[in-house]
């Protein structure tokens, strides 16, 4: 997933971006409610965290804010302020979920995967086919031919990107903006690493390559 994690708490921003990546998901952070509405207005993510005491606008605020503009990505408050009253307002205000602080990383991680599940069932497709290849975003799962493969969580995003642009030529600009959230090159080949290492991963043993490499151009992923 995408996400924007509105928090003015460093440490605590700091701590759950590192989590929320090791989880497989791609974190931006803002240390204040306007920046965050800034970015999440102009954003495409998948689902907010969204501190309610936030500096130069409070979090209910960003999240009211989002929603008279037409939002509907869903939103997980998280407060100190854990009274039903508190809750109650907060989600009248706009938010999808109410997480009371201190809580356990895994029961956010939970959280959000439902909140994206419900979207998700919505208007978001969940399962990429090219050819024999499928990957299934929900079950976290990749077969080819009906044989399972397994990936690790940068290899598993790297190929969700390239099947939701099968048949388009993907650029290494558009990889390491999305797959690794650079917005500059940091003049390595971590790219064609990965790239290789998946390319054996979901080739090896079928007899028709899948992840085309174009020339001067970038990779697309193209059955046949």
């Amino acid at each position: 997933m995408k996400i924007l994690l509105i928090e003015d708490d460093r440490e605590a921003a700091e701590y759950l971006e590192k989590a929320l990546s090791e989880a497989g998901h791609t974190t931006h952070v803002a240390g204040d409610g306007e920046t965050g509405f800034a970015l999440a207005d102009s954003g495409d993510y998948d689902v907010l965290i969204v501190d309610r005491m936030l500096p130069r606008r409070d979090g209910l605020s960003v999240i009211a804010g989002l929603r008279a503009r037409g939002s509907e990505t869903p939103v997980l408050i998280l407060s100190a302020l854990g009274e039903v009253d508190d809750r109650v307002t907060g989600l009248r205000a706009g938010g999808d979920d109410y997480l009371t602080k201190p809580f356990a990383f895994s029961e956010l991680l939970a959280r959000i995967e439902v909140l994206k599940r419900r979207a998700g069932a919505k208007d978001v497709e969940t399962v990429y086919r090219a050819g024999d290849l499928e990957l299934d975003r929900l079950s976290h799962t990749v077969r080819r031919s009906g044989r399972e493969i397994t990936l690790q969580p940068r290899e598993f995003r790297l190929l969700e990107y390239l099947m939701r642009h099968a048949g388009q030529v993907v650029t290494r600009t558009m990889l390491l903006e999305n797959v690794w959230d650079y917005h500059f090159d940091p003049q390595t080949n971590v790219i064609d690493v990965h790239v290789s290492r998946l390319r054996g991963k979901i080739e090896k043993g079928f007899d028709k390559p899948i992840l085309h490499t174009v020339r001067g151009a970038g990779y697309m992923l193209r059955a046949g």
